[in-house]
């Protein structure tokens, strides 16, 4: 019956790809999956000059980070963003709130920056100093210490449970939990003081903020580079999105090249490949199999590529091994396959309007940035009329104003300021005009100012406060206020 039914679909429909279309006037209803199950990557072990570069760039990066905040400088923590004191120190410079334009100028040059690599060699960021590629290196080496190379990695996912397998998934995960705490351990000692930190996870003491950023940023870490890992880069990451917009035919790119590996096909080493009809690629999908995402190169430019270039490295191990020459999958540009350029043409190419104009903005933005912190005034004023007392008459038949003057001392040693009025003839201050600020802190004072009657008409008048270190006349700021007369 069903056999017959086929049969019938087959004479009055059209056959597509070998199979039976429906008759034309009926629905054609197909099942499609919305989300593709995922495919477990176990990349294996490459080594080379890629390889070195890349595990150089985890100590680097993991040295800094986890570093940096044991740093002491002055009798405090090098690098410290005390939210809560509202300061940021960073070795001998404290910043504070109103210092936003230099957050800002650090993102302007981190976006910038990002540009330029981009155009000029694509997703190198992606592919040896994202911190998802650097602790996703670290959890792969940890699993390879433990659970073995790739085949032990597969026949052990596919071996039943038992002692061995839950003693080595155990084991990997208990470092993998360890490393993860430890990150958010380090991160959140950046925001609180790290040697207090340690005090209070011993005492199990933490605030609440505390607990909570250890352990989401070490579950965080744990979750993308054990678990998700290549999928946070394919399809949580925007970058890979929008790489597309940066790049062009010249730039950089791990590139396969198919007019020198086409066809491929498996050989002996001592076989002619000439006379075979091959090309270089032995067809032995290494490529494939060191890729932590699980792309074939061989394909083409994709956007799971980032950059991290072990297919190079293991490829060139193959040339090396059948007596080839290296450079089979290289980095190079489209450009340059295709039209076949030599290395001097290619590097032409690559150095061109778009890659300086990019150099030439972000070379500004630092030095300005540089000029910024090299002129900042480490003294910060403001004026503020006290709204609970305006213009009063005192002795004398003068006239006063009453202000507060929140004076920040932004450098770590003590200095006593000096404090001045003008705008206004016969403006002077009466309260007290020497004050002292200790280092890296922000005092308020009360600030009275008093003129002549008769000397301005009824009104608000500008003036300006000036405030000056005894110490270094090149510290020094000056602030607008207003004086009222009624």
């Amino acid at each position: 019956m069903a056999e017959a039914a086929a049969a019938q679909s087959g004479q009055n429909g059209v056959k597509v790809n070998g199979a039976a279309a429906p008759p034309p006037g009926e629905a054609d209803e197909t099942e499609v999956a919305l989300y593709e199950v995922r495919k477990k990557i176990y990349p294996r072990a490459v080594h080379g000059w890629f390889a070195a570069l890349r595990w150089a760039l985890v100590w680097l990066t993991q040295i800094i980070f986890y570093g940096l905040p044991w740093l002491v400088w002055n009798d405090r923590q090098a690098v410290l963003f005390d939210l809560a004191a509202r300061k940021f120190y960073i070795f001998s410079l404290v910043f504070w709130p109103q210092d936003f334009i230099y957050l800002t100028l650090l993102l302007v040059i981190a976006a910038l920056s990002l540009f330029l690599f981009t155009a000029l060699a694509g997703r190198v960021w992606c592919g040896y100093a994202c911190p998802q590629t650097v602790y996703t290196e670290i959890f792969l080496w940890v699993e390879q210490k433990i659970e073995g190379g790739r085949l032990e990695r597969m026949r052990l996912d596919q071996a039943a449970a038992g002692p061995r397998k839950l003693a080595l998934k155990t084991a990997k995960h208990a470092v993998w939990i360890a490393i993860a705490l430890w990150t958010g351990f380090t991160f959140v000692g950046y925001f609180t003081p790290i040697r207090e930190l340690v005090n209070a996870v011993g005492s199990f003491s933490t605030g609440p903020w505390e607990t909570f950023w250890i352990l989401f940023y070490g579950f965080a870490t744990y979750g993308n580079a054990g678990w998700m890992r290549e999928q946070v880069c394919k399809y949580m990451c925007p970058y890979a999105r929008f790489q597309g917009v940066m790049f062009d035919r010249d730039t950089l790119i791990v590139t396969y090249d198919p007019g020198r590996g086409e066809p491929r096909g498996g050989r002996s080493r001592k076989a002619d490949r000439r006379a075979l009809g091959l090309g270089d690629c032995v067809n032995c999908d290494m490529c494939v199999q060191v890729c932590p995402t699980g792309i074939d190169i061989r394909n083409g430019l994709q956007y799971e590529c980032i950059g991290c270039a072990a297919c190079i490295d293991a490829c060139d191990q193959v040339m090396d091994r059948m007596g080839y020459p290296k450079g089979l999958i290289r980095y190079s540009t489209e450009n340059a396959i295709e039209k076949g350029f030599t290395a001097d043409q290619m590097k032409r190419r690559v150095l061109r309007t778009r890659v300086f104009v990019y150099a030439g903005i972000l070379l500004a933005v630092i030095g300005a940035l540089f000029v910024a912190l090299y002129v900042r005034v480490p003294l910060k004023v403001e004026v503020l009329a006290d709204r609970g007392s305006l213009m009063r008459e005192v002795e004398g038949g003068r006239l006063e104003n009453v202000y507060r003057l929140r004076i920040s001392n932004t450098q770590e040693v003590p200095h006593r300021y000096r404090i001045g009025a003008s705008g206004i003839e016969t403006l002077t201050v009466a309260s007290e005009n020497e004050v002292e600020v200790p280092p890296a802190t922000t005092r308020v004072f009360p600030m009275r100012l008093r003129i002549d009657r008769g000397v301005v008409p009824k009104g608000s008048h500008r003036i300006e406060v000036e405030v000056r270190a005894r110490e270094d006349a090149k510290i020094a700021a000056r602030e607008r206020a207003v004086f009222l007369v009624r």
